[in-house]
């Protein structure tokens, strides 16, 4: 049994809210970076450039891509052999989240109650999800989720006679709803399958998949392929002001469901599509 203390956990998530609020990963930065080299809109190749100039200035300044620097959602893959020691594990992570949002001057975007509406102050609590793996390591992937791309999320729990024809259809439309309110060229991530709670989840973790790894499975490759098209022939284009380029990547995962159901979600990333990924 291998002994972590939690005091490495809040390190390392203290040390990712400050990096990936500041810097993209290279697979969405590069995109980004090729989508304005080929988008044949004038209007939108300027947006595009805009957004490069934005990138290097944050990447060289140590500043946020964006005044909205998310609501925490934090990832474990926590090994079965791992024994965490020193205080309680959801303490370490909110206390981390704590720590880099102060020390990094990010915004804090977190309101206690839904309703009343009073800010925590520190950006905490952080949305956490855990998952229990073999081994004696920690993954942990941060990412910080803006609002303005997060309010577009759509669900549908689909009849299985829908099939892929209904899937399309309700990816596209929940892109072309969206519209220009999650500040395109937009990161796509669909789940399929599972259950209402569980196609939320494949949608949100669909966000964290490398843009320039398609899916393995040949099938729902062609999916994603087909779905970039779609939504792109939309023309809603950069800021949503038109062009060539609405979304960047569609990323698709799926769980076994139940033979009566066919859940679909759509949780969609600005093309601040933020994350990262340390193991302890």
């Amino acid at each position: 049994m291998r002994q972590l203390s939690v005091k490495k956990i809040t390190k390392a998530i203290k040390e990712m809210a400050i990096e990936t609020n500041c810097s993209l990963t290279a697979d969405v930065r590069d995109r980004i970076f090729e989508a304005e080299k080929s988008e044949p809109f004038p209007v939108a190749k300027n947006i595009l450039g805009k957004i490069h100039e934005n990138i290097l200035i944050a990447e060289e300044n140590k500043m946020p891509l964006c005044q909205d620097t998310g609501m925490a959602c934090v990832f474990l893959e926590i090994g079965q052999d791992v024994h965490f020691t020193g205080g309680s594990l959801e303490d370490a992570i909110n206390e981390g989240v704590r720590q880099g949002y102060e020390e990094g001057y990010l915004r804090k975007s977190v309101v206690k109650d839904p309703l009343r509406r009073e800010n925590t102050g520190d950006n905490t609590p952080a949305s956490i999800t855990f998952k229990l793996v073999e081994g004696d390591k920690v993954r942990i992937v941060f990412a910080p989720k803006g609002f303005g791309s997060e309010n577009m999320s759509r669900i549908a729990m689909l009849p299985p006679s829908a099939g892929a024809e209904g899937v399309k259809e309700f990816v596209v439309n929940a892109c072309a709803d969206a519209g220009a309110n999650p500040c395109p060229p937009i990161v796509v991530g669909v789940g399929i399958g599972g259950t209402f709670d569980k196609v939320a989840l494949l949608a949100k973790e669909a966000l964290l998949e490398p843009i320039d790894k398609p899916s393995s499975d040949p099938y729902y490759r062609d999916l994603e392929n087909e779905l970039l098209d779609m939504i792109n022939a939309l023309g809603i284009g950069p800021q949503g002001l038109g062009g060539g380029t609405t979304a960047l990547a569609v990323r698709i995962k799926t769980a076994p469901t139940h033979i009566a159901g066919l859940p679909v979600a759509v949780n969609i990333n600005c093309h601040v599509s933020r994350h990262g990924e340390r193991i302890l």
